[in-house]
């Protein structure tokens, strides 16, 4: 086994960011995220470290697969509704409708949270990969993510100086 390094040698100081984030409302399936990601400016701050994304929902779900090709978003549609069908199957939780425990399901299988690498002020991803967001409702609102950005800084800053000349 061998490895590569990026960073040469260890960097020090450490660098954090948080913010929420709210995505447009999405029909069901799953639809490619990233580019609303990359856009946080902050990420730009960092030389090396981790980008951590929460999805704060229960019924849609957070992964990362192909960005390319739309056909294997629709194709993972279909799959997971075999998986956990909303007809069929004797669910006891039906008070939100015959969609929200099949939705439940798939964001269980799916998950919720998603840790990308960064590399000079961006995402680390293979070249075909994009983060998607997997609503699995019929008629869901907007969805809210928390992104916790943290890592060694892409430059040292100045010395604190605390007011003294």
């Amino acid at each position: 086994m061998s490895y590569k390094k990026i960073t040469p040698t260890p960097i020090s100081g450490n660098l954090w960011f948080q913010a929420t984030m709210t995505l447009p409302a999405k029909g069901r399936g799953c639809h490619l995220i990233t580019e609303h990601i990359e856009k946080i400016e902050e990420l730009a701050q960092f030389k090396v470290g981790l980008c951590h994304v929460l999805l704060l929902h229960t019924s849609a779900s957070l992964t990362l697969n192909e960005n390319w090709d739309p056909a294997v978003r629709s194709d993972m549609e279909v799959m997971l509704n075999q998986l956990a069908p909303e007809e069929g199957v004797n669910y006891t939780h039906t008070c939100e409708g015959p969609d929200d425990m099949p939705a439940h399901v798939k964001s269980t299988l799916i998950g919720s949270e998603l840790t990308i690498p960064i590399h000079a002020g961006r995402l680390t991803l293979g070249r075909w990969q994009g983060l998607w967001l997997c609503e699995h409702r019929n008629c869901a609102g907007t969805r809210k993510i928390v992104i916790t950005l943290t890592g060694a800084p892409a430059s040292n800053p100045p010395p604190h100086t605390n007011g003294n000349a």
